[in-house]
């Protein structure tokens, strides 16, 4: 009898243990998945800056999600064009040991890190010239570099890691715009 009482509890308190323990585990779960999502949200690929929300409803619910634009808005090839050449590009900073920041035409980028300006050759490029550089939009012919000679340019970044993230590009096309 005692084995036959030992034979029905057990599986009834290993039952209970699971059936009351599992609304537990179950909890932990959604409130990890929660916070995953929670977090996914609060991600932007670039650091500090805020995505937008779209709401869409799927089966009658309302889901969020975060709104990615991963192609910039880019400007439009200027129809008054002097001149085109194919470049081979490469990108600089005013940040690093031994920049001064300053262009060969006085252009101070330390001043005007937004400023888009462009090393080149001036017997390809004069200086001074205003350009449309196909993938960084309108700049400014305003410095030349010792490595910048024949079809080749250096398109001045503000920030680092995007100069060094750029490389180097083949057949650029430049739109001289104005010399």
């Amino acid at each position: 009898m005692n084995n036959v009482i030992k034979s029905l509890v057990a599986p009834l308190i290993a039952f209970g243990i699971f059936a009351f323990g599992l609304p537990s585990v179950q909890a932990d779960e959604k409130a990890n998945v929660e916070k995953k999502q929670t977090d996914l949200q609060e991600e932007s690929p670039v650091h500090g800056a805020s995505l937008p929300i779209k709401e869409i409803e799927v089966d009658k619910k309302k889901t969020e999600f975060a709104l990615y634009d991963t192609k910039e808005k880019e400007e439009q090839s200027p129809s008054n064009v002097e001149r085109t050449v194919h470049v081979e590009a490469t990108a600089y900073t005013a940040h690093c040991d031994g920049c001064i920041g300053i262009t060969k035409t006085g252009i101070n980028l330390l001043e005007n890190p937004n400023k888009k300006v462009i090393a080149v050759d001036p017997d390809v490029i004069p200086l001074g010239s205003e350009v449309y550089v196909e993938g960084y939009g309108r700049a400014i012919a305003g410095d030349i570099g010792s490595a910048i000679q024949g079809n080749r340019i250096d398109l001045y970044m503000k920030d680092h890691n995007d100069a060094i993230d750029y490389g180097r590009r083949q057949n650029v096309k430049v739109e001289i715009i104005s010399s």
